[in-house]
């Protein structure tokens, strides 16, 4: 197999294009461009790259025409020798000011099916590759999964260097740096990190660097193959890293002292450390006025404990504590549950399960009657379980709105745990009434505090308290009431400015 060992170049160009036809299996996409000396019908030089990967017309520009006017054509001044390749390279290196040096056929091999234009020239022991990747990806659009009212509309895509210039166009700063290294032995993926000299942490830079470097695996075709190859927390339900689909939220993380991690082929960019208060934040937080954003961002805390809890005090109430209810609602409830067979914790458990099953078969199915099929089946199934006598109607309401109340969370990762732990809750309530949601919560809460996202705590700033970086936590203060960056992931040696 290609790659297996350091297989050096060899001087002799022909010998070069079999292997890499017998290494490649003859593929069709393989385009080899030969270029035949005049006098001697040997092979002087030849061009290789991936038909579909590589811009065919700087190929045809830039390289091919070029070299093959200088090595068949009898140059007019007599000192000049056509066949001196090193001269012939030299003069391309200067037309193209892209290509660089590759020694051992491994290496040759990952450029090329990266994209690369392979030059090859005989009598020298080495190559040259031309960066002239071209292919075609998706546009930039709208994200689908984080939308908002107002803000930027612009998403990422799944080419990488799109992805950087998103985000170069809304930091033109010379500290923004990035590393690119690549991952997987066979599909070789370029991933790319991306932070602010002298404002993301040192510690937390090399760290990223060093587990990245870390990862031996096959393939790594999306991001989430890094997520959780990196995190800290393998067993822990909840998401230490972040990811975001937005150039504008990774850009303002970026200010912040995070690390981005950037993969090609998916538009979910990765972003490290993260807080668990960051999960509630939008976009739109801070293109709305602050009032405004502070009111949305309680209304997010609230329905998380709604989701979270609903059903569970549902059932620990009906089972357990029903003298905690009126007079008037405790007979009425006792009225709907009169034909219910089913205890309440089975009945809650029913109705979860079958919306779960709506929401991924909605999911599933084609956009044009995803969505259709997913409301109806809701009401039919949801009607026809009531006037049936399975469920009662309370429970329709409870279920309802706690399914509801999970969809105002910004980040889908955090609603998954959320609507796991549910379950959890719903089997502590159904054992222990209000004091098995109590200790539920109180393991909970030992739990978040902690866990650790590349050594930073993860319930940071409430626990570890940090009263810096409370101006945009549960509130979002206005800006001019907002001084500093917050502490968390910020470099202690850098400068500490006003936030935009």
């Amino acid at each position: 197999m290609p790659g297996d060992a350091l297989i050096p170049i060899d001087p002799s160009v022909e010998l070069n294009l079999e292997r890499i036809i017998m290494d490649l299996g003859g593929s069709d996409d393989v385009v080899i461009r030969e270029i035949q000396d005049d006098g001697t019908l040997i092979i002087a030089a030849a061009v290789v790259y991936i038909d579909g990967l590589s811009d065919t017309v700087a190929i045809n520009t830039y390289i091919f025409d070029v070299l093959n006017m200088m090595i068949r054509d009898v140059p007019n001044e007599p000192h000049r020798d056509k066949r001196d390749t090193e001269t012939l390279a030299k003069e391309l290196l200067t037309g193209l000011g892209c290509i660089q040096t590759v020694a051992d056929m491994p290496t040759l091999y990952e450029n090329l099916l990266s994209g690369e234009a392979i030059i090859l020239f005989n009598g020298q022991n080495h190559a040259y590759r031309a960066d002239i990747r071209q292919w075609k990806g998706r546009d930039v659009t709208e994200s689908t999964n984080q939308t908002s009212v107002r803000g930027p509309r612009e998403s990422f895509t799944e080419t990488l260097r799109t992805n950087t210039a998103l985000i170069r166009r809304k930091i033109k700063d010379p500290r923004l740096w990035l590393e690119t290294i690549s991952i997987g032995r066979i599909t070789k993926t370029d991933v790319t990190i991306m932070y602010l000299n002298g404002i993301a942490k040192p510690s937390v830079i090399d760290l990223v660097r060093s587990k990245l470097r870390a990862i031996d695996i096959d393939s790594i075709l999306d991001s989430g193959y890094i997520e959780e190859l990196i995190e800290d927390n393998k067993f822990s339900l909840f998401p230490t890293i972040y990811n975001s689909e937005l150039p504008d939220t990774t850009a303002a993380q970026l200010l912040e002292g995070k690390v981005a991690i950037l993969v090609d082929g998916t538009p979910n960019i990765l972003l490290v450390p993260t807080q668990l208060v960051t999960f509630f934040q939008s976009a739109e937080d801070y293109y709305q006025r602050a009032y405004y954003a502070s009111l949305l961002r309680l209304l997010r805390f609230s329905t998380v404990f709604i989701s979270l809890l609903l059903p569970s005090i549902y059932i620990a109430i009906t089972t357990f504590h029903r003298d905690m209810l009126p007079a008037s609602l405790l007979i009425g409830l006792a009225a709907q549950r009169e034909g219910v067979p089913l205890p309440a914790f089975v009945e809650a458990l029913v109705m979860e399960v079958t919306f779960e099953i709506l929401r991924e078969a909605g999911l599933r199915m084609p956009r044009a009657i995803g969505q259709a099929v997913s409301v109806v089946g809701t009401l039919v199934i949801g009607q026809a379980a009531v006037e049936a006598g399975i469920v009662s109607a309370a429970m329709v309401i409870v279920v309802s709105v706690t399914a509801i109340s999970t969809f105002t969370l910004p980040a889908y990762s955090m609603s998954i745990p959320v609507r796991l732990l549910r379950f959890v809750f719903m089997g502590a309530a159904a054992s222990f009434g209000l004091f098995g949601i109590a200790m539920g919560m109180f393991v909970l809460l030992l739990h978040l505090c902690a866990l650790r996202s590349f050594g930073e705590p993860f319930m940071s700033p409430l626990s570890p308290y940090r009263k810096a970086d409370l101006e945009d936590t549960l509130l979002r203060l206005p800006r001019w009431l907002t001084f500093k960056h917050p502490e968390t992931s910020l470099n202690e040696g850098s400068d500490r400015i006003r936030k935009p």
